[in-house]
């Protein structure tokens, strides 16, 4: 494991700080799980809210019907588990 320094605002560190104290662990294993959650790394899949945004899959007009399409095609599994 590596050190690293990193420089908070006073409001974001009290906010670590407390979850810290909150869960009876270390400031830095706050900030790590708050990390790998952020990158994705914590075994989970990391949902992309905005993924394939462009492509429709279909010869609607998607610009006008986006709400519709999006609605019908993205499912829990397509966007957690990139699904077709």
């Amino acid at each position: 494991m590596k050190r690293t320094t990193v420089t908070l605002p006073d409001d974001l560190h009290s906010r670590v700080e407390r979850e810290a104290k909150r869960n009876g662990v270390s400031a830095s294993e706050v900030v790590r799980n708050a990390l790998a959650e952020h990158f994705g790394t914590n075994g989970r899949k990391k949902e992309l809210s905005f993924a394939a945004i462009g492509r429709s899959g279909t010869t609607e007009d998607a610009a006008a019907k986006a709400d519709e399409i999006l609605a019908r095609e993205w499912t829990r599994d397509r966007l957690f588990y990139g699904g077709p």
